[in-house]
């Protein structure tokens, strides 16, 4: 069920999503094709016959086609394609919404008191912030206005890119330099706020890692959709760049989005980023029991779920709240859009997710605003935060281990059911199962611990 709670001075947005046609009118495709050898002319023009050859992927043998969907099964059964797959569509629009330079000293939000980076108030309980690691956000990119909310010197302009096309209709994926840092949609600008910390009108907010170098890597447009070979692009390409002028550095990838089948060059372009030592976290998806997005519920991605704190709209403030045990799992609950792991889907851990405060702009040109946001969307940063910190601590940390020490370190949270409160006072009880929550809710104090 989603929820939407009117709020003294605080505006109400509903997010939609574009519905995207996985094929064109014509019944063609995207085809993303992954190949058991490397591609050579020859391969190029045997696939010709059975499509239009649109992009080649050499570091992950894949390529992209536009075809008849009749033609798939044909595709398949060539002897020197491994998988092939539609073209699969991403979303990364939230659930709901609600209008609401370096910030390791910033004030602190309910949100990251519950991963225990934070104490209530200003400043930090741990002394890692992040620094010397690169997160890159394949999202929306960022807003316009960008520099109102996040330090320039943050943001790795450098390295910053944009993927768009896909899918049946378009086909050919293109790099476009400059359009990541005019967004209109919002989502990565929130995402990244979570990661970084952000300016609200003068006062600096804590992120989970503040002093972490974000990378913009658009892949969803600009009504927050988008394709599963461009996902793979952005996945290829910070691979790359971990292989390459980053090969000194962590890199970690967040992706807020998700689908519901995973595509064959998706996989293996994260196969190929986990390879060159880049760790991969994505959000677990927003649909209840019908089961996980995808690439969140493939094994090597370290999937994130999302949680809610009990006193989230008890305590006083719209969104500072003092969580007072982080480590007491009564105080927290799963939500009901967040996705449970179906058979076959692994699902790691959880974290705060339910109306985490952020910046969001109704279109790129409009003066700084702020909004609650729910989805696991906005559970998946802090993870991707926390590992930011625990790359800091040990940077030749690994996809495995990290995913390893999350699960060990997180703190159990039981199926069962709590009353939550809306901001008019509202009653509603949410109940959940062992297939929502992971191994537990992810706390940046348990995992630093166990890093070695």
């Amino acid at each position: 069920m989603r929820r939407v709670f009117a709020v003294a001075l605080l505006l109400v947005l509903l997010a939609s999503t574009a519905s995207v046609a996985a094929a064109a009118p014509s019944g063609v495709i995207g085809v993303n094709v992954v190949l058991n050898t490397a591609y050579t002319s020859a391969i190029g023009a045997d696939l010709a016959k059975y499509g239009k050859v649109r992009n080649v992927v050499p570091a992950i043998s894949a390529v992209t086609l536009q075809a008849k969907a009749s033609q798939l099964k044909a595709i398949q059964a060539l002897p020197y394609v491994a998988s092939a797959s539609p073209d699969a569509a991403r979303n990364g629009a939230p659930v709901d919404a609600v209008s609401a330079t370096d910030f390791a000293d910033g004030l602190s939000t309910w949100d990251l008191d519950a991963v225990n980076v934070t104490n209530y108030g200003f400043g930090r309980v741990e002394s890692y912030s992040g620094a010397g690691v690169y997160v890159a956000v394949l999202d929306t990119g960022l807003l316009d206005s960008w520099r109102k909310y996040f330090p320039e010197e943050r943001i790795a302009v450098e390295y910053a890119i944009a993927f768009g096309g896909g899918g049946g209709e378009v086909g050919t994926v293109s790099s476009q330099p400059n359009k990541w840092e005019h967004d209109q949609n919002s989502h990565g600008t929130h995402v990244t706020s979570t990661i970084l910390g952000y300016d609200m009108r003068g006062t600096a907010i804590n992120g989970v890692a503040p002093l972490a170098t974000v990378i913009p890597v658009k892949v969803l447009n600009q009504n927050g959709s988008g394709w599963s070979s461009v996902v793979a692009r952005g996945i290829t390409y910070v691979a790359d760049l971990k292989a390459g002028p980053l090969a000194d550095y962590p890199v970690v990838i967040n992706m807020s989005l998700g689908g519901p089948e995973l595509d064959a060059m998706e996989k293996a372009a994260i196969d190929y980023a986990i390879e060159q030592g880049v760790i991969i976290v994505a959000s677990a998806g927003n649909e209840g029991a019908a089961g996980m997005g995808y690439p969140g519920a493939y094994a090597p991605v370290i999937s994130v779920a999302a949680s809610g704190w009990v006193g989230e709209w008890k305590s006083g403030s719209w969104w500072v709240g003092n969580v007072p045990d982080p480590t007491n799992a009564a105080d927290y609950y799963i939500t009901d859009f967040s996705s449970r792991a179906l058979a076959g889907q692994d699902l790691d851990v959880a974290a705060p997710g339910s109306w985490v405060v952020g910046p969001y702009q109704l279109n790129s040109g409009s003066v700084a605003s702020y909004y609650y946001l729910g989805g696991t969307s906005m559970a998946s940063p802090h993870v991707a935060g926390i590992v930011a910190l625990m790359a800091q601590k040990y940077p030749a940390l690994t996809a495995p281990e990290a995913e390893t020490i999350l699960e060990s370190s997180a703190i159990y949270l039981a199926p069962g059911s709590r009353t939550i409160y809306g901001s008019s006072g509202a009653a509603e009880v949410v109940t959940w199962g062992a297939d929502a929550t992971g191994a537990g809710l992810a706390t940046a104090d348990a995992a630093l611990a166990a890093t070695p």
